[in-house]
This record gives C-alpha cells, structure tokens and sequence, in this order.
C-alpha cells in the first residue's frame, strides 16, 4: 500500500550501527500536482492504460538465438558474443586468483562485458520499440542497470590502479568519492544513452526538470520526511538485529577527520542521491509504473533499490552473509518505498533526492559523531 500524506516528522532518538547511509554498494516547471500518477500512465478515453497503436505483432521465437526478423541484428549479435566472451575472461581470472598476467585478463574481459551488455540493452530497446504493446518501449531496468556493473568496476579499477600510483589509499574518502561520483556518471550517462537518445522516455517524463524555486521546494519537501524514516527504519533495523545478531559495515564509514568527513558528506548526501533517484526513480520507477501501475510500479522499484544495494556484501560464512544480506534488504525498504512514493507524488526528482540527501546526511553525522566521541573508537 502506498504511505499516506503524513504529517509533521517525528524525531528519531537514536540510529543503531546497524543502519547505514543507502549510498552504491559498490556505489517545464515543476508541477506539484497531487498525484503524478497520471502523467505516468497514457491513458484512453475509458481511463484505462492505453496501448500503443500501429505497433506489430510480436514475432514468434522472439526470444532464440536468431537474428532473423530482427530491428538490430547487429547489436543482438555484438551484444550476445561480447557478453559470453568477457563473463569467460571475468571467470578465468576469478578462477586463476589474480596470478600471472590475469589482470589483463580482467581488464578486457570487463570491456568486453560492458560492451556486450549495453549493446544488448541497446538492442532490446530497438525491439521492443518495434514490435512490443506496452506502454512503457524501452530496454529493461534490470538489464540496464546490469549494464552500468561491469562499467562502474571497470573505472573503479582504473581509479584504484591511479589513486596506488600517486600513494593514495584505495580504500580512503577520495577513493569513495570518486568511486560514487564515477558510478553516479556512469548511471546518468547509460540512461541518457540507452532511453533518452533511443526515445524511450525523455527527461521531463522522469521527473527532471530545471533547477529553480521549484525544485527547491521539492528537495526541503523530501528532507523534511528524513527523520520519520529513519525512526520506522531503526525499528525494523532493531527487530531485525534480536533476530539476526549481525553488524553491518557501512559502505562509508567514518573518517574521524574533517577532511574526509567532508569527503563522506559530499559523495553520500550529493553525488550519490542524484545518481541513484535519477536511475532508480526516474528511470526504473517511471518504466515499471507505465507498464505495471502506480503501486506494482513502486513496490517493483523500491524492491530492487533494497536488493541493488545487498549484492556486494561479503561475509566470514554463508549464514553470516545471508543474515548480512537479509538485515540489509529489509532496513532499506521503508526508505525505498518513500523515495517511490514522493517521486509520484510530487512528480519531480528533486523530492526524492531532498529524502535521500537528508537521510544519509543525518546518518553519516551520527556516525562521524559516535567515533569521534570518548571511547568512541578513533582518537
């Protein structure tokens, strides 16, 4: 069910270690009509969702491995080889433990991986805008994001080997902020490419608009659902943790210096929200609700934003991971479904990105507080 318009935010007492700032795991006017719903789903004169005309049947056998019939043959082509090709490199230097000459290995089997994933992106947009009756004629979220992976470690690795060089460490605030602000480039950079350059959905209909009075209003409306979030948050955090005795890393932990306090700050409260509300919410939000509905559409994208955001965990077992995994996934659903949530209601981006930025700004705070306080863990 969708949240009901609350009212005035509740202070949260406390934020236990267990939640974290929801930051990547790796990493026209406004119009502030009541319910963007509508501007989402096309719809007939009868008010229900109006499916696209002149558009040809499907073609039987669509989904085998043939390029008869095909819009891009091509792309389909490029797309599945490159692919297989760069997942066997990606395996053979997993299997060969990074000895020898298996970086270059890993090297081209990521650009081979990245190129065969956004071509096949780019070829599943050309059909589906071709051939498919929905409303929604665009390359799949889950297959664009799949496509931004192997991009993002791609560039994080190069980031790494560069940051070595020049004796900076790789697992410091710069390093975090360049990764995020690289992911978050790499987000707007495959939407624009892959949905908006192929006629998908334009800009507007994802909720980005200009930069003004407006979107200001947007942005202090979303802020101002930060604390009543984090308080059903620790909630479910803390039930989750009688369950689940396990502590959860943050994937920006406190730096205990102003410097990199500050570093943390700008890569999880700016560049992180902006790239993530606009793949999550504008992209994947707005697709799946012209396809599914206002409340499958939301459900669907606050789920994967939970799930994105668990896929790099790591653990000492597998029942530690899982349980990793689990407390992970379940703490972020609340916030997930209010992004979803203001993003429809205001139908603008700036909402939900104002929640975001506030919410792991509150979070990153507290924690930058807690280890700089005695007997806090840094001196």
């Amino acid at each position: 069910m969708i949240p009901p318009d609350p009212g005035t935010p509740r202070d949260a007492e406390s934020t236990p270690d267990a939640i974290d700032p929801i930051v990547p795991a790796h990493p026209v006017d406004p119009a502030h009509a009541t319910d963007h719903v509508a501007a989402l789903i096309p719809t007939s004169s009868a008010g229900d969702p109006a499916p696209p005309t002149d558009s040809p049947p499907a073609r039987p056998g669509g989904g085998t491995f043939t390029i008869e019939g095909r819009s891009a043959p091509a792309l389909f082509v490029v797309g599945w080889l490159a692919t297989l090709l760069g997942a066997g490199l990606v395996a053979i230097f997993v299997l060969s433990g990074g000895r020898g000459g298996a970086t270059v290995v890993l090297f081209i089997g990521l650009a081979l991986l990245s190129i065969g994933l956004v071509a096949g992106a780019g070829s599943q947009g050309i059909e589906r805008r071709v051939r498919a009756r929905t409303a929604y004629r665009g390359p799949s979220p889950f297959l664009v994001f799949a496509s931004t992976i192997p991009v993002t470690v791609l560039v994080a690795v190069l980031i790494g080997a560069l940051l070595s060089i020049l004796g900076v460490a790789i697992d410091g605030p710069l390093a975090r902020l360049l990764s995020v602000s690289a992911q978050a480039a790499i987000y707007v950079g495959l939407v624009r490419l892959l949905v908006v350059d192929t006629g998908a959905l334009r800009w507007s209909e994802m909720g980005i608009r200009r930069f003004d009075l407006g979107a200001l209003e947007d942005l202090g409306t979303g802020a101002l659902f930060a604390v009543p979030v984090i308080a059903v948050t620790v909630v479910v955090a803390a039930i989750l943790g009688l369950l689940l005795p396990v502590q959860p890393v943050s994937p920006l932990p406190p730096a205990g210096e102003s410097v990199g306090f500050a570093m943390n700050l700008l890569a999880g409260a700016v560049v992180a929200p902006i790239g993530e509300e606009l793949l999550f919410r504008g992209f994947a939000t707005t697709a799946w609700v012209r396809d599914l509905g206002a409340r499958s559409g939301l459900l669907r994208g606050a789920l994967f934003f939970a799930l994105v955001h668990v896929l790099n965990i790591s653990g000492g077992s597998v029942p530690e991971v899982l349980s990793l995994a689990i407390v992970g996934f379940a703490a972020r659903v609340p916030v997930a479904i209010a992004l979803g949530w203001l993003f429809l209601r205001r139908g603008s981006i700036w909402a939900p990105i104002g929640l975001h930025a506030a919410f792991n700004g509150i979070l990153l705070v507290l924690g930058e507080i807690a280890v700089r306080a005695p007997g806090g863990g840094l001196g």
